[in-house]
């Protein structure tokens, strides 16, 4: 019976934090930018809430323009970056090893088509079904993009595992549609919200994975 893992990307799989951080850094040199970096997580989800049809890249364009005067020739300077952000170290050996344990992987991700198609070729490993924010015209924690994923698959509920590093865009969502969920705690945070299980990175997410839904 098919087993589905589903993943957010930025942040769980793409280091999304060192790619906007470096980015901020390099528009203003002379601010804060770990002070930058956490009002910038403040606002992208707001943009999104407000205006859920907008193009993940008018998002970013928007929650730049919010942190500050920004300088001519740099309102796209996250878009112009996104594709280079690099994953996380232990990524691309936990999808294949996912894939070759007999997985399918998908990807549910708040954002473009072209910045996702990017960042999977930065991940090196096929992936079997992407929704992404842009074309459903929602934005996670909305439950748009579990629906769009089990119309377009044969995924069963009890065998699809979701796994993300956000608790508020992802783990909250999956919790309130039943499904088993696994925290990717990459920062040590501590929340109320209680996934299935949590780890602090991928290193372990295949045997985990095949302990939660078994072959």
């Amino acid at each position: 019976m098919t087993r589905w893992a589903t993943f957010d990307c930025y942040g769980t799989l793409i280091d999304w934090n060192s790619g906007i951080r470096g980015e901020l850094a390099r528009v203003w040199p002379d601010a804060d930018a770990d002070e930058l970096l956490n009002r910038y997580h403040d606002v992208e989800p707001q943009i999104e809430r407000e205006e859920p049809t907008l193009s993940y890249r008018e998002v970013m364009r928007r929650a730049l323009a919010q942190l500050g005067e920004v300088p001519p020739g740099e309102e796209d300077a996250l878009g112009r970056s996104l594709p280079a952000w690099r994953p996380f170290r232990e990524v691309p050996s936990a999808l294949q090893e996912l894939r070759d344990r007999g997985w399918k992987l998908a990807i549910l991700s708040n954002t473009d088509r072209d910045f996702i198609e990017a960042s999977k070729l930065q991940l090196g490993v096929a992936f079997d079904e992407t929704v992404v924010a842009s074309e459903i015209g929602s934005y996670k924690p909305a439950h748009r993009h579990w629906d769009e994923f089990y119309a377009r698959t044969d995924a069963e509920r009890a065998r699809n595992v979701h796994v993300a590093a956000s608790v508020s865009h992802d783990i909250e969502p999956a919790n309130e549609l039943q499904l088993v969920s696994v925290w990717i705690n990459r920062l040590g945070e501590i929340s109320d919200t209680k996934p299935t299980r949590e780890l602090p990175d991928l290193e372990l997410l295949p045997e985990t994975l095949d302990e939660l839904v078994a072959s």
